[in-house]
């Protein structure tokens, strides 16, 4: 049978189930011909720093190529670590050995954004769900109930188990990469996009799913997407990411009602109200421009070739410092951090 939480969910609780401080992933870029020289470094995720609470469910949001993707794969040592630390029960992920990772994959798990891609086409669901089971030696004569067991928990009938992927839908089938998610009973979840590749009827349903698996087996969750509306729905807190770095977190409420950051607060002004007569009234902050280069990322603060603030707003000497300075993500008198020199709350919603 599958176990469940034990005590009821409290997702007050502030003691963190795992910790990522100053994490950086740089890609080395090669020049062409024979050699193949190293001739640069993309900056994907540059000191990031946050903590998921037990229980609790963190938003990581931003554009794509922001380096939310690559900053998830890193927390699970998919991909290794420039730098940086990333602390689970007191063990530092980064420099754990390929055999003593593997033992903690018990309880880091993660559901992929393509659903199909991430399922073996040439397994049955029963055995897709079983495959970590059978890894980890915990198969056991009660192996086929437990399949059977997590089918009906992630809301599919059993007796389908025999089927192959391509015959369930995108919901379906992302149901199915949660079961095999779940079959080893991890403590954390990351959600690498779990519901852009489904209709909008569907992500309904899947996010409900998520919803009540954490509350049954007290689970905290990553969740990684570029749609804030989805994650104002599922998060207690968010990391707002631009360009490898965290611009602004807090309280989920706390960033939708006044965002602080001029790069939060162009996101949020581009979320439809369902009402017409607010939508028309409502302040609108615009954000131009292409993300730049990552390769090549400005100086200072990231986002301010893209600013409206520092096109519109500041004078040259306030212009000069965000060039030649790095803001630091600290509360600057918002209630929650924000990595701008002059951040300012502004309510949009």
């Amino acid at each position: 049978m599958i176990e469940t939480a034990s005590e009821p969910v409290n997702r007050d609780t502030h003691d963190p189930v795992l910790s990522v401080r100053n994490l950086v992933k740089h890609f080395p870029v090669r020049g062409g011909g024979l050699l193949r020289r190293r001739v640069g470094e993309v900056h994907a995720v540059c000191d990031v720093s946050f903590d998921i609470g037990s229980h609790e469910t963190l938003g990581l949001v931003g554009e794509s190529g922001c380096g939310k993707s690559t900053t998830a794969r890193v927390l699970l040592n998919l991909l290794p670590a420039t730098s940086g630390r990333v602390v689970y029960e007191g063990k530092d992920l980064t420099r754990l050995s390929r055999k003593a990772m593997q033992e903690l994959r018990r309880e880091l798990q993660i559901v992929f954004q393509d659903p199909f891609a991430s399922l073996d086409p040439r397994l049955p669901v029963n055995e897709i769900v079983a495959e970590p089971l059978r890894i980890h030696g915990l198969y056991g004569t009660d192996g086929r109930e437990q399949v059977r067991d997590l089918l009906r928990v992630v809301g599919l009938r059993p007796e389908h188990g025999n089927r192959f992927p391509h015959e369930f839908s995108g919901g379906q089938r992302q149901r199915i990469g949660v079961a095999r998610a779940l079959a080893l009973r991890p403590k954390v979840l990351v959600l690498d996009e779990p519901v852009s590749a489904l209709d909008v009827s569907i992500q309904a349903g899947v996010l409900n799913l998520l919803d009540e698996l954490q509350e049954q087996f007290g689970l905290s969750y990553l969740f990684v997407s570029h749609d804030l509306s989805v994650v104002r729905h599922v998060a207690d807190r968010i990391a707002v990411m631009y360009l490898g770095r965290i611009v602004e977190t807090g309280r989920a409420d706390d960033l939708f009602t006044a965002p602080a950051h001029p790069y939060t607060q162009g996101l949020i002004s581009a979320i439809p109200l369902p009402d017409p007569r607010k939508e028309r009234s409502r302040q609108r902050i615009t954000i131009t421009g292409d993300v730049p280069n990552p390769a090549d990322p400005p100086s200072g603060c990231r986002f301010r070739t893209r600013c409206p603030k520092f096109a519109e707003q500041l004078t040259e000497g306030q212009r000069r410092r965000c060039i030649e300075e790095i803001p630091a993500l600290v509360d600057r008198g918002q209630g929650h951090p924000a990595a701008c020199h002059y951040a300012e709350s502004t309510a949009l919603l």
